[in-house]
């Protein structure tokens, strides 16, 4: 087997991002967890756990882009980072006007994250670990048309919204898993 200089890179890069995974499909399944259990109707404290989630995804991009700056474009944490802000934003006005409003605000934050998830995955791919992420986007992106079609329901509710993180920690954590080869690596 062959070595070339940037193994060493990708070692550590896949390393890092083997840790932000661990911590992610950890903050996912708690977020759902407790979200589910108190997503009935709108209260304070939905507002903050639906606020909280996108503001986890910045702070995830923001140290994905430390941990990664070596290895790859940033363009798209930083639209990542753009949008998860404008939906915590959103998230926040919205939650006056109504489940509807909610909906559609985290499904289309979803729709974005997912393609941004997608995109990313798709370019790290020589990485190895990434398919989980780039079939999580893809799941991503049609759960947010599906969450902006439920805002019409007769009862919409958010119990499905906060399930949503379920599978994408499900993802998180088999490609940290699966990356657990190439941060070995050199």
């Amino acid at each position: 087997m062959t070595t070339t200089a940037a193994a060493p890179g990708i070692s550590q890069t896949a390393s890092a991002l083997r840790r932000l995974y661990f911590t992610r499909f950890a903050f996912a399944i708690v977020w759902a967890l407790v979200t589910i259990a108190t997503a009935k109707e709108i209260s304070p404290l939905t507002v903050v756990l639906f606020v909280l989630y996108p503001l986890f995804d910045v702070g995830a991009a923001i140290y994905d882009l430390r941990s990664t700056r070596t290895t790859s474009s940033p363009t798209l944490l930083y639209v990542n980072i753009a949008v998860s802000l404008l939906a915590a934003v959103g998230l926040g006005v919205a939650s006056s006007s109504g489940i509807p409003a909610v909906l559609r605000v985290w499904g289309a934050w979803a729709i974005v994250a997912g393609l941004v998830q997608l995109v990313v995955g798709v370019t790290r791919r020589r990485m190895g670990g990434q398919w989980p992420m780039i079939i999580s986007g893809g799941i991503s992106t049609l759960a947010g048309g599906s969450f902006i079609a439920s805002a019409a329901a007769a009862n919409p509710s958010l119990t499905n919204a906060a399930g949503y993180a379920i599978p994408g920690a499900i993802f998180f954590l088999i490609a940290a898993v699966r990356l657990g080869r190439a941060a070995k690596a050199n």
